[in-house]
């Protein structure tokens, strides 16, 4: 019997029982679904921290000098100590950073802990819970600001202790409605009134956070409002990725002299770049990787067993038609293959079926959260290959047993 017409014959016989068939396949179809959909996930969580979550903290082709670490997870008491114990980072460690990083597209300087959140009102309106921030005016190039309507802040602003602010997108849309009106317009924050100078692009929202509610002061104006915090935090950005690390070491062995560190003694500060939180994702995504799989193989070696009970059923249902075939001349190996392609189409089916509903879960996920989902090429071809996989492994047998009936006794079944 040609392999084909054995697969058009496995076909018409599950299109014959399609309740049966679909409750045989039921574990192999949840196994690959879970499979798909949480490497979808997964997948795209890793994209979505990399590309956008640490871009958006630490900015692209930058890294931060802070007093503590961007740390994702638990610290313990002791390394909390350590860190509180550190000086604060001070605008005198700037100069020595623009020395030892002299080719740095920019370097900032922002307020650092804690971040004050306050009220901000136009004539009768009022937008809550907005982030102020104190910064210096390269600050807008570090992370890569783009303006909707007006224009940023400068070392004017700064050195004269201006009543200026940038506001973000949703700030600015909440109070006016129209971004291009908020230029020009003064608001009111903690009762100081305050020019808005500009009112930074849309940046969208990370993890279902907006990152457009904030406020940005020159760095003066905020400290004459809210005091100095207790640690500030200098930025550096790159021109190009490459020009990174080396500008990293550079301005580690800055900063060890503008603190006065004695060789060999542990530095009293961080450098920081988005790898804190690629890294740290990166851990748990391989500990959910380590879980995943077991899960799935266990589902599949159910569905597997449940395919060979069914297959074996079929077989003693089909006594006499087995006898029949080889009464007109079918050999062992015709019968073999006819059932083995019954097995492996009924589980390349469940396997095709779970990529199905497994994609339709990742994207129902990506409409309803914020959680990303990307369905992979190698996501899918697992999908399959484990479809393949469970026809081969549990199919043989009862393919084996089928081949193997006396025609004789099987002409006398009922």
């Amino acid at each position: 019997m040609p392999l084909f017409e054995a697969v058009v014959l496995a076909v018409q016989t599950i299109w014959s029982h399609k309740l049966r068939s679909f409750f045989t396949l039921l574990g192999i179809i949840v196994s690959v679904a879970f499979l798909v959909a949480v490497v979808a996930v997964i997948q795209g969580m890793n994209a979505y921290v990399r590309e956008r979550l640490a871009g958006a903290i630490v900015g692209v082709n930058a890294f931060q000098i802070r007093r503590d670490p961007i740390q994702v997870g638990f610290i313990d008491d002791e390394a909390w100590k350590q860190i509180q114990r550190r000086p604060i980072i001070a605008p005198e460690d700037v100069g020595f950073i623009e020395r030892a990083v002299p080719e740095a597209e920019a370097i900032a300087l922002q307020s650092g802990w804690p971040t004050p959140m306050t009220d901000v009102q136009w004539r009768n309106r009022t937008t809550g819970d907005v982030f102020i921030f104190g910064v210096t005016a390269p600050y807008v190039v570090v992370q890569d600001y783009a303006f909707a309507a007006g224009e940023p802040l400068t070392d004017i602003d700064l050195q004269q202790r201006r009543y200026v602010a940038v506001l973000g997108y949703d700030v600015a849309e909440k109070l006016f409605g129209n971004v291009e009106a908020a230029v020009g317009s003064s608001i009111r924050v903690r009762g100081i009134q305050l020019l808005v100078k500009g009112v930074i692009a849309k940046k969208g929202t990370v993890l279902g956070q907006s990152w457009d509610g904030f406020v940005m002061l020159p760095l003066s104006t905020f400290e004459s409002m809210y005091g100095r915090r207790q640690t500030m935090v200098i930025s550096v950005k790159m021109a190009r990725a490459d020009g990174v690390a080396p500008a990293m070491l550079r301005a580690e062995e800055a900063m060890r002299i503008a603190h006065r560190l004695r060789p060999g003694s542990d530095n009293d500060f961080t450098i920081d770049t988005g790898e804190g939180l690629i890294a740290f994702w990166a851990k748990l995504t391989r500990v959910i990787f380590t879980v995943v799989p077991a899960v799935v193989v266990i589902g599949i070696v159910v569905g597997g067993i449940v395919i060979m009970n069914i297959m074996l059923m079929s077989v003693t249902e089909r006594t006499r038609e087995i006898g029949i075939r080889k009464a007109l001349g079918a050999a062992r190996r015709d019968i073999r293959r006819q059932f083995f392609a019954e097995a492996l189409t009924l589980s390349v089916l469940g396997g095709i079926a779970g990529l199905a509903v497994g994609a339709g879960l990742a994207g129902l996920v990506q409409v309803l959260s914020p959680l990303p989902a990307r369905v992979t090429a190698w996501s899918i071809g697992i999908a399959l290959l484990l479809g393949i996989v469970v026809g081969v492994a549990f199919g043989v047998y009862p393919a084996h047993r089928a081949s193997r009936l006396d025609p004789i006794e099987a002409l006398r079944q009922e």
